[in-house]
């Protein structure tokens, strides 16, 4: 549920003031491109200072409730605080000299995660963008096998599918795309490389469509001869496993009971020590946001209309591994 009112934003930050310098959560509030500016949250008012080439566009489309005003009457409003609420995790050290310079009479307090939680619930908008930008990346995983002939690199299939990304109305790709070949498809997080595809490789394509500045993120493994029975067993396992824990999706549920189940299955396998990491994350405006679904982060309860993913995957360095992805919508 987004913020309605400066006072829902304050109560979250439980100061007078709040500083939004974090360009995601500047556009998640305002609507226009995070580096249009920055937000100062006071009681009864959200003031948006932009400079001068920006105020006039976002006088005319931000959203309602922001008051936009011009970056060089930042100062004049400032002045008036005695404390301030700012992103911890966002904010540089740099960035934070300057501040204590320019307003030494104000003291500036620590926050983390004050807009960062209004954005794990979605709202109807966020939730039709984020179905419209999986059903791309849905369309970019349909036209992988048409790419899989004998001789392509994994560094042109990654660009073969910003391009589609692209033709089939996405801004770009969510992140840079996982293309793996055989051997490589063991590294979780494979940079593609000048590998040309052999018939008997595996493929793992990890790759998501952005759309509307929100991100899609989808995994799927790609057989270009029949599979061997260890592979088979390997893959039906994570598909079992990946839908375990989608089924047990609902608002209450914990992230640790979900990566519960979902081991559960890998270890009666025998594959479970393969899994090196957590089993999903939430999506949003950044394709890493809100809630970890692992045994090392801290415990979580999902929240109605959260969007996650779920991710098993395991690797066998030097030989194959695979991970299957979804996206899930908390209902």
């Amino acid at each position: 549920m987004r913020p309605t009112t400066a006072a829902d934003l304050l109560r979250q930050a439980k100061n007078r003031s709040f500083l939004v310098t974090n360009p995601t959560n500047v556009r998640y509030l305002t609507g226009l491109p995070g580096d249009s500016g920055y937000l100062l949250i006071v009681p009864g008012k959200m003031l948006f200072f932009v400079d001068e080439l920006a105020h006039q566009m976002a006088t005319e489309t931000v959203k309602r409730g922001i008051t936009v005003k011009h970056a060089k009457d930042a100062q004049t409003f400032m002045a008036r605080l005695r404390t301030c609420g700012f992103e911890e995790d966002t904010v540089t050290i740099q960035q934070f000299r300057k501040w204590k310079k320019k307003y030494p009479n104000i003291k500036f307090v620590q926050c983390l995660d004050v807009v960062e939680e209004y954005r794990r619930s979605k709202d109807a908008e966020e939730l039709r963008t984020l179905h419209r930008a999986e059903r791309i990346t849905e369309e970019l995983l349909r036209r992988v096998p048409q790419a899989l002939r004998k001789g392509i690199t994994e560094e042109k299939l990654a660009r073969q599918l910003t391009i589609w990304a692209l033709e089939l109305g996405a801004e770009g790709l969510s992140f840079d795309p996982i293309v793996a070949f055989g051997t490589h498809t063991g590294t979780p997080h494979h940079v593609p490389t000048s590998r040309r595809l052999k018939k008997g490789h595996i493929v793992q394509i990890d790759v998501g469509a952005k759309l509307g500045g929100y991100c899609a993120d989808r995994s799927e493994v790609y057989f270009t001869k029949k599979p061997t029975a260890l592979q088979e067993r390997v893959y039906l396992t994570l598909c079992e496993a990946r839908d375990a824990a989608m089924d047990a999706v609902r608002p209450g549920v914990t992230t640790h009971a979900l990566d519960k189940i979902a081991r559960k299955i890998l270890k009666r396998e025998g594959i479970e020590h393969a899994f090196t990491h957590g089993l999903g994350h939430g999506v949003g405006l950044d394709i890493h946001e809100g809630v970890i679904l692992s045994q090392k982060a801290p415990v979580q309860t999902l929240l109605k209309h959260e969007v996650i993913t779920i991710e098993p995957g395991v690797y066998f360095a030097g030989k194959f591994g695979m991970r299957v992805e979804s996206m899930v919508y908390v209902a």
